[in-house]
């Protein structure tokens, strides 16, 4: 099988190329330089050309408070550029499979989002998102749209990049409590990912690492995988965090029951993705 792959710089896109590569199928990896997806006519000659069975369209802008400053670049790339993807896809009759996030929903309440619930997208980020996912419904008739959330990879910056490195400059760090979630491993989600592609059980998923947590629990597991226990973790509201532009959801667990109803394994415990990423990492 041989598939496009959008991104492919990034966390995800790195893996998912990685993946196919392992099991002898053949990626035709792509980013901005080999093909500018906010550009119509780049999309169309290079996906043609390219002869693919699918497109998995990782590329995505995702500086969530940069975005609420920068709405017509954001959508640019996340809306317009997703549906010049859609459009070769549905011209050729090929699959694609676009990654897309929790921030579609309005993260209020305390029960896991399900992958058909309304979508009430809080900021700019996830607006255009959630019109990337209009774009693909609207225009592909093999689609899938797989949501995640609290993403880390080898390849990129993340969360627990960013913890380690305030860890060891300040030995202390203060993380929200309040904001509930799952973290996703990008080695782990890009086997599913592959797995999934094929199919032809399409429709809407939801993928992260099994496991709820806190961003605040999330940072101390991280110290504590790490061996850094003297880093000392202060958890506060988000209220009292210093102000984000763009409005986070508390909410954002997301069911993944789709996954096992359609026979597809689910991902390792957060706890184990993180062990893991930290031997894949140098910090």
């Amino acid at each position: 099988m041989r598939v496009l792959v959008t991104g492919v710089k990034g966390q995800l896109g790195y893996d998912v190329v990685n993946e196919m590569k392992k099991r002898g199928l053949e990626p035709v990896g792509v980013d901005v330089e080999e093909m500018d997806i906010t550009d119509k006519a780049a999309c169309d000659k290079v996906i043609t050309e390219a002869n693919v069975d699918a497109v998995i369209h990782c590329a995505a802008y995702t500086a969530v408070d940069a975005a609420e400053d920068n709405v017509e670049i954001c959508m640019k790339v996340n809306a317009e550029g997703t549906r010049n993807i859609a459009e070769v896809c549905k011209k050729l009759d090929i699959k694609m499979m676009y990654i897309s996030t929790d921030y579609v929903f309005d993260g209020q309440g305390t029960r896991p989002w399900e992958p058909d619930d309304e979508r009430h997208p809080l900021n700019v980020y996830g607006q255009s998102k959630y019109e990337g996912e209009l774009a693909v419904e609207e225009l592909v008739e093999k689609f899938f749209t797989v949501r995640i959330a609290w993403v880390f990879g080898v390849n990129g910056k993340n969360f627990i990049k960013t913890m380690l490195r305030i860890g060891k400059e300040r030995g202390a760090a203060t993380v929200v409590c309040d904001q509930i979630g799952s973290p996703t491993y990008t080695y782990d989600l890009a086997k599913l990912l592959v797995d999934m592609i094929q199919t032809d059980k399409y429709g809407r998923y939801h993928a992260t690492n099994e496991g709820l947590c806190s961003w605040y629990e999330f940072a101390c597991e991280i110290f504590r995988a790490a061996g850094m226990d003297e880093v000392k973790v202060t958890p506060v509201p988000s209220s009292e965090y210093p102000a984000s532009k763009a409005k986070r959801p508390m909410n954002s667990r997301i069911s993944k029951e789709k996954l096992s109803d359609n026979g597809f394994e689910r991902l390792p415990q957060w706890q184990d993705a993180v062990a893991r990423y930290l031997k894949e990492i140098t910090w």
